[in-house]
């Protein structure tokens, strides 16, 4: 089972071939025709205007691959054919190097590097631990009952 996004693609796709020369549309294998039709969501409705281009008509991204590909493999002409292949090997070339230079594993676990926060006097004074000062009757009682306890 094809998806909801594929299978309107694949209506899109249709509808635009509805608007393509004869001899071009025959240069298409059958198969590939068939398969469209078969996986097409036959609801989906979507009007081609050849007076506008794809952008101009909210064509999605699927549907728009779908025609770069049948233009790369049946309309294209071999120069552009090379030129087309060299850019999506280029493409990808560059896309694994990103990759790389984002999953290095040198780079994965390098320290974040903190910034340093200054204080001033007055926040360092009330940053620090709070010292409990005995006072000196507490002082006194505590050895009176400490001295009690070891005898």
């Amino acid at each position: 089972m094809v998806s909801l996004e594929y299978a309107n693609a694949y209506s899109e796709v249709l509808e635009i071939l509805k608007h393509v020369s004869k001899e071009d549309y025959d240069k298409i294998p059958q198969d590939k025709i068939s398969l469209f039709a078969t996986n097409a969501n036959k609801n989906y409705d979507f009007t081609y205007d050849i007076n506008k281009t794809l952008d101009e008509q909210n064509v999605s991204k699927k549907a728009k691959t779908i025609i770069a590909i049948l233009f790369r493999d049946y309309w294209a002409t071999d120069a552009q054919r090379e030129k087309i292949k060299a850019k999506e090997q280029y493409d990808k070339k560059i896309k694994e190097e990103e990759n790389r230079e984002k999953f290095n594993p040198d780079n994965i676990f390098k320290k974040i590097e903190t910034k340093q926060i200054e204080t001033t006097n007055e926040e360092k004074e009330y940053n620090q631990l709070i010292i409990y000062k005995e006072s000196f009757l507490k002082k006194i009682f505590n050895k009176i009952v400490s001295y009690i306890k070891r005898n």
